[in-house]
C-alpha cells in the first residue's frame, strides 16, 4: 500500500507513519507532499491519503486526532496504544495538557521541526522515539501505573 500525507511532518503525521509501518502495513510505501497535492497524488499513485486536512480518508474526526482515528478504524485493540494515542492527541490537538507527555512529545516534534531535517530524517528519529514510547506504555500497563 501507499499512504500520502502533508509534508513537513510533525506529531500526528509521524506518528501515523509510525503506526502503519508497526501495526498496519510493514510494507507501506509513504509519501509526503505538498499540502495541495495530497489528493492529485494519491489519485495518481492509488494511495490513501491520510492526515491531510479534511481530505484524507484518515484524518482528524469527532475531535480525535488522525492516530486515534487509524488505532480506531483498524481495531488496534492494545492498551499500550490506547494509552500512546492519548498522548499523541495532546500533542496535536489544542488538548495540549490532555496527559502529561503530551507537551514533551509536542516540544520533541517542534524542535525537529525547526531543526530543519527532511521528513526521511524526522521518520527516522520519531520511529525510534515513537518506539520507545510504545515500551513506556507498555511497560505502564502491565505495571498498572
Amino acid at each position: 500500500m501507499k499512504w500520502v500525507t502533508r509534508e513537513h511532518v510533525k506529531v500526528d503525521r509521524v506518528a501515523c507513519p509510525w503506526l502503519i509501518k508497526r501495526f498496519i502495513d510493514p510494507e507501506a510505501e509513504l509519501l509526503f507532499v505538498p499540502p495541495d497535492q495530497v489528493l492529485e497524488v494519491a489519485e495518481r499513485e492509488g494511495a490513501i491519503p491520510y492526515d491531510a486536512r479534511g481530505k484524507g480518508k484518515y484524518d482528524h474526526r469527532e475531535g480525535k486526532c488522525t492516530f486515534e482515528v487509524l488505532v480506531e478504524e483498524f481495531n488496534l485493540d492494545d492498551p499500550a496504544l490506547r494509552r500512546l494515542a492519548d498522548i499523541v492527541h495532546g500533542a496535536d490537538t489544542r488538548d495540549r495538557d490532555y496527559t502529561p507527555q503530551s507537551p514533551g512529545l509536542r516540544a520533541i516534534a517542534e524542535g525537529f521541526h525547526y531543526l530543519g531535517l527532511p521528513d526521511e530524517e524526522r521518520l527516522a528519529h520519531g520511529f525510534a522515539i515513537y518506539d520507545a514510547l510504545y515500551a513506556w506504555c507498555q511497560h505502564n500497563i502491565e505495571h498498572r501505573t
